[in-house]
């Protein structure tokens, strides 16, 4: 492995560089979240290991800026507090898996080995389609510079548009993405709250990407 360890404590940075050597692999350090974005961007690394508490730019950022920018290298985050809404703001920001300080080397190694063989796969913090970006942690919404205000069931129908665009989804699909099966009225409520999502992301802005397939439901246009 080619590994890239982002920690600041010069100690900790040496100790986890070390064990990674002796054990065969190729490690380089970053000590800050910036260092971090230009060294994934300029070399390829099969994980790196970042820690949340950086000077300047935290992990959580680091994190987020990384699959920004196109780094889909599998990511370890390092916590120094066991708390949940730390691991559940790393998860968010798109790193894959989390270790609690202190930590045995043996589990940061058998870790790192497991996310490796999962590879790279792309994914992204926000969802993008266009002009129109979605982040699913902070539940917000924006066409272009302008952020669009919508009601949870609204986001919740736009997030299942936008992790498929371009493809066409039943009535019968958006309304498991955005209601329970406890939900008991399901006549119409896709096309009203489609309706809504229209008033809301397209006719403000002049376009019109929420497509209606005649007899079979709706899509989100690609472009």
């Amino acid at each position: 492995m080619r590994v890239l360890v982002v920690e600041d404590e010069v100690k900790m940075a040496s100790l986890v560089r070390r064990g990674l050597t002796e054990e065969g692999h190729a490690a380089d350090v970053a000590g800050t979240g910036e260092d971090a974005l230009w060294m994934a961007a300029a070399h390829s690394y099969d994980a790196i290991v970042l820690d949340v508490m950086l000077p300047g730019r935290d992990g959580f950022e680091t994190c987020r800026e990384l699959r920004k920018a196109g780094v889909w290298s599998p990511v370890l985050m390092l916590t120094a507090r066991d708390a949940v809404d730390d691991r559940v703001s790393g998860l968010d920001a798109g790193a894959d898996d989390y270790l609690t300080k202190p930590f045995s080397f043996a589990e940061l190694l058998a870790r790192l080995r497991a996310l490796v063989r999962r590879g790279s796969v792309e994914r992204p913090a926000e969802l993008a389609v266009g002009d129109l970006r979605l982040d699913p942690a902070a539940r917000r919404v924006w066409r272009g510079a302008a952020e669009v205000p919508l009601s949870p069931k609204e986001f919740a129908l736009l997030e299942a548009f936008m992790r498929r665009p371009g493809q066409t989804l039943t009535r019968l699909q958006l309304l498991e993405n955005a209601w329970d099966f406890a939900y008991e009225n399901r006549s119409n409520v896709i096309d009203v709250y489609v309706r809504y999502l229209r008033e809301k992301v397209d006719r403000p802005f002049g376009v019109q990407s929420i497509e209606t397939v005649r007899g079979v439901g709706y899509r989100l246009r690609a472009e």
